[in-house]
C-alpha cells in the first residue's frame, strides 16, 4: 500500500506555469512507476507522463516539451512541471504509482488546474 497527496493545483493564465507535487507515504518510485493523468469533464481519464522504475520517461503527445515529470527520492515526491499552458490543459490532475507486473494502481485525490484564456 501507498498513499499518495497531491498539491499545486490552481488557476493560471494561458502561457503560465505550474509546478504539481505528489507526496508518498513511503519510497515507492524505486519499485513502482511514477505518473501523471488527468481528467476533464466530459472525458475520460488520459495518462500525462510517467517514469519508470528504470528511469526512462514517457510523455502524451499533447504535453511533450510543456510538461517535466521528476522524481526526488530523498523527499518521496514526484513533480510535475507545466510549462506554456493552455485552456485545453484544464483538468483535475491525480498522481499514480502501479505496481508491476500486477499492474496495481494507487491514486491520489486529485488537483484542480484551471487555465483561462
Amino acid at each position: 500500500q501507498v498513499q499518495l497527496v497531491e498539491s499545486g493545483g490552481g488557476l493560471v493564465q494561458a502561457g503560465g506555469s505550474l509546478r504539481l507535487s505528489c507526496v508518498t507515504s513511503r519510497s515507492a518510485s524505486s519499485v513502482m512507476n511514477m505518473g501523471w493523468y488527468r481528467q476533464a469533464p466530459g472525458k475520460q481519464r488520459e495518462l500525462v507522463a510517467v517514469e519508470t522504475t528504470g528511469g526512462s520517461t514517457y510523455y502524451a503527445d499533447s504535453v511533450t516539451g510543456r510538461f517535466t515529470i521528476s522524481i526526488d527520492n530523498a523527499k518521496n515526491t514526484i513533480y510535475l512541471q507545466m510549462n506554456s499552458l493552455k485552456p485545453e490543459d484544464t483538468a483535475v490532475y491525480y498522481c499514480n504509482a502501479r505496481s508491476e507486473p500486477l499492474k496495481i494502481d494507487f491514486w491520489g485525490q486529485g488537483t484542480q488546474v484551471t487555465v483561462s484564456s
